[in-house]
C-alpha cells in the first residue's frame, strides 16, 4: 500500500506534464426539437407543443460517461476500432472518453482515485490492485495472450535446451517478463540462476539497441518491440514464441491455464452503478478486437492516427499481438491458472495472495 501511495503522490505532481487521448467530454448532452403537434422524446416521454404560436421545445438528455484507460501498446491496438466509432458517432448510448497512457505507473493513481472507470492493465497488475484495494476493482475481460519472444540474430537457438548456457537480454525485472521466462526455462529444466546468464536492461528500448547492436545476440522481448527490433536490424528472427511454450507446458497439466499478457478491469462501484455501459462497453470491445484482427491493414491505420505505435510497426505487429476477446468462465479459468503460476514463483507479484472469485466479472 505504501508503494501505491507513493505512486499516487509522484502521478498528482506529474498531472499537468500528462498528455491524453479525450474524444468527448462529460455530460454531453442529446437535444431534440420540434415546432408543432406531439414529440416524442428520447425517453418515451410524450411532449405536446400544439399552439397557436409557434415554439421550440429543447429536451436533454445527459449519458453516462465512461472513462476508460489504456496503456501504448498491444491493449490499446485492440480498442482502436471502438475508439474511432466514438470520434465518428457511431456509438451512442453512452459518452465514452479514451486516455492513452504511456505507462503503467501513470495508470495506478488513476485507478485508486477512481478517475477512470474501466482500464487495461498487466494481468499480474489487476490482481496486486484487487488486493491492495480491498477488493475496489474486479477484472472483466481478458484481451492479450501472451506476445513475449525469444529472439536471436544468429542461428543456434531451435529449443529451450538450446538456451542452455547462453546469455539473454532481457527488461522487466521484477516483472512477468521476468517470472514467465524463469518458469520456462525451470520446466525445461533448466535453472535461471546457474544455466544461463541474464543481461537486465532497464527498459524495452534499450534491451533493442543492445540486441541489434551485437552479433549472435539472443532476447526476450514483446511486442511491438520485436517488431522494432526486425525493423533495425535484418538478422533478427523470432526463435521460439512464449506462448506456444507456455502451452506445451500446461498441456500436461489437470486445467491447463493459459500464458495472459493484459486484462481489463472496471471499478466495483462503477459495475454496481452502470451494469448496462459494462456490457455495451464490452459489446464495443469484442466488435473492435474481432475488427482489428480481420483487417490488420486498416487497423494498423488507425493505431498510428492514435499514436499507439507507427502504423508501419503496428502492420507488422497485429498478427504477433495475440489480441483476444475472453470473458466469463473461459476468462475466469485461463486467468486464475495464470496468476496460480506466477503465485507459485514470486507471491508478491499477484499482491501477495490469490484473489478469490469475487475478482472475476461473470455476467
Amino acid at each position: 500500500m505504501k508503494k501505491i501511495t507513493i505512486v499516487i503522490c509522484i502521478a498528482i505532481l506529474l498531472l499537468p506534464m500528462l498528455s491524453s487521448c479525450t474524444n468527448k467530454g462529460a455530460g454531453e448532452q442529446i437535444t431534440t426539437s420540434s415546432p408543432s403537434a406531439t414529440t416524442e422524446t428520447s425517453d418515451d416521454v410524450a411532449v405536446d407543443t400544439e399552439g397557436g404560436t409557434d415554439s421550440t421545445l429543447d429536451n436533454t438528455l445527459e449519458r453516462t460517461t465512461v472513462r476508460v484507460g489504456v496503456m501504448k501498446g498491444p491493449t490499446a491496438m485492440g480498442l482502436v476500432k471502438f475508439m474511432n466509432d466514438v470520434d465518428d458517432e457511431q456509438v451512442f448510448d453512452f459518452d465514452y472518453s479514451f486516455e492513452i497512457m504511456a505507462a503503467i505507473d501513470e495508470m495506478v493513481p488513476k485507478i485508486v482515485q477512481g478517475s477512470v472507470d474501466i482500464a487495461a492493465v498487466p494481468a499480474n497488475m489487476a490482481s496486486v490492485l484487487y488486493n491492495n484495494t480491498q477488493g475496489d476493482v474486479q477484472v472483466i475481460a481478458i484481451n492479450t495472450l501472451g506476445m513475449m519472444y525469444i529472439l536471436e540474430t544468429g542461428d543456434t537457438v531451435h529449443s529451450v535446451e538450446d538456451l542452455r548456457g547462453k546469455t539473454i537480454l532481457a527488461s522487466g525485472k521484477g516483472s512477468s517478463v521476468e517470472f514467465v521466462l524463469n518458469y520456462i526455462l525451470s520446466k525445461n529444466g533448466i535453472d535461471p540462476n546457474d544455466d544461463v546468464i541474464i543481461e537486465w536492461k532497464s527498459e524495452h528500448t534499450e534491451c533493442v539497441a543492445a540486441f541489434s547492436a551485437q552479433d549472435a545476440a539472443i532476447a526476450i522481448l514483446p511486442q511491438p518491440f520485436v517488431t522494432i527490433a526486425q525493423r533495425s536490424n535484418e538478422n533478427v528472427r523470432i526463435t521460439l514464441d512464449l506462448n506456444e511454450q507456455w502451452d506445451k507446458i500446461q498441456s500436461e497439466e489437470e486445467n491447463p491455464s493459459a500464458l495472459i499478457t493484459g486484462v481489463v478491469i472496471a471499478r466495483m462501484d462503477f459495475i454496481e452503478s452502470q451494469p448496462d455501459a459494462v456490457a455495451d462497453f464490452l459489446m464495443n470491445y469484442a466488435l473492435s478486437v474481432e475488427y482489428v484482427n480481420e483487417n490488420v491493414t486498416d487497423a494498423a491505420k488507425l493505431v498510428g492516427e492514435y499514436d499507439i505505435v507507427p502504423e508501419p510497426i503496428a502492420q507488422m505487429a497485429i498478427p504477433y499481438c495475440n489480441i483476444v476477446f475472453i470473458e466469463g468462465q473461459e476468462m475466469r479459468e485461463k486467468l486464475s491458472g495464470y496468476l496460480a503460476v506466477l503465485h507459485e514463483l514470486n507471491p508478491q507479484s499477484v499482491g501477495g495472495t490469490l484473489p478469490d472469485y469475487e475478482f472475476y466479472y461473470i455476467r
